[in-house]
């Protein structure tokens, strides 16, 4: 909660009631004497206090608790002779916090399954109501954490170039938590811009950034097995199937210890893709029936999958026509859902299978 502009006799004595304290315990609690709370609470409005007591009030009303501010709030808002927004300086109250974190969790929910018409919404309210000018170091935080959520709200929208794209926004959030010296948090927004850059199709660049990253003590096991997986997925795409057989099986053999279940499905996803590169169809297959097994329920996820199995079915002419039907249910999942990178990706693997065919 903001401090108040000014106090009269009439915030102090919402002060006290909010507080739930007598006029001898506030007094004691201010330090101050009680002839002078008496003086507030009977002239009011028409009272100033002096500037130093102005500031013991204001550090009375923001040590005080989250329900006791809330208290205070309701109060000049029965009172009614001055608007409550008149009182305020400029910025957020502790409740907004929580309310900003608990939408920011609703908006990573939402993102998990592609619904990014609420998970914009949720995100987009905060962004707009509050500039980073007027918000303290947690403020800033959770305006970071948001443009992040935006980042990957574009990303999966295949929204990865220009000026209003996943690149831009994780670069603007990049900043904030670099001037925070939020270390975890610069290095996960270095990994998501790797990403940006392999789905921009520059995979050298983006092997080098991996490889730095899986490395980096700024992230978390997790994190650092994922960087390890992504190397192993650029180096595929350039050709290097063997020496991405290699990453993806460690990476494999790491989300098995750190009993991650999610990215070690999506790690056999992306191994059976590096030996249908390198010509192993029935290896491919067996790792893509593992990965089937343990899938989830994400639309993304199910997009992913299926467009990686149809890839591995069309490379044999027995197996082609139930690649076809793959295909075409994972491009009405993505029209579905508004994932355009997706749709562009199943698009490209059909047309290549119809030119040589």
């Amino acid at each position: 909660m903001g401090s108040l502009a000014h106090w009269t006799g009439r915030e102090a004595r919402a002060l006290r009631r909010a507080l739930r304290l007598s006029v001898r315990a506030f007094a004691e609690r201010l330090g101050v004497g009680v002839r002078t709370v008496t003086k507030w609470e009977s002239l009011g409005a028409r009272t100033t206090p002096r500037p130093f007591m102005q500031s013991i009030l204001d550090t009375a009303l923001a040590t005080a608790d989250v329900e006791a501010k809330q208290r205070f709030e309701l109060l000049l808002r029965q009172d009614g002779e001055v608007p409550v927004r008149d009182y305020y300086r400029s910025g957020p109250r502790e409740w907004d916090y929580e309310t900003w974190t608990d939408d920011l969790g609703r908006a990573a929910a939402c993102l998990a399954q592609q619904d990014f018409k609420f998970a914009s919404s949720l995100v987009g309210r905060w962004l707009r109501r509050f500039t980073p000018l007027e918000l303290d170091g947690h403020g800033v935080y959770l305006h970071a954490r948001s443009l992040v959520l935006l980042g990957d709200l574009q990303r999966d929208q295949g929204d990865v170039q220009g000026s209003l794209s996943a690149s831009h926004t994780y670069r603007c959030a990049h900043q904030f938590f670099r001037e925070l010296g939020v270390p975890r948090r610069v290095a996960q927004v270095e990994l998501s811009l790797a990403v940006v850059e392999e789905m921009n199709g520059r995979l050298d660049l983006a092997a080098r950034r991996y490889e730095a990253l899986a490395g980096d003590s700024r992230l978390s096991p997790r994190d650092r097995t994922r960087a390890l997986l992504w190397v192993g997925t650029a180096l595929s795409k350039k050709g290097s199937n063997d020496h991405a057989v290699t990453v993806m099986a460690e990476a494999i053999r790491r989300f098995e210890q750190l009993e991650e279940p999610d990215d070690w499905a999506v790690a056999h996803q992306k191994m059976a893709l590096a030996h249908r590169g390198a010509g192993a169809l029935g290896v491919a297959l067996r790792y893509i029936d593992v990965a089937l097994a343990n899938r989830s329920d994400s639309p993304m996820q199910r997009v992913r999958l299926q467009t990686a199995h149809a890839h591995v079915l069309l490379s044999d002419r027995a197996t082609s026509e139930g690649g076809l039907r793959l295909l075409d249910e994972a491009a009405g999942t993505s029209r579905t859902f508004g994932m355009s990178h997706q749709l562009a990706s199943i698009e490209a693997i059909r047309s290549a299978f119809e030119h040589v065919n």
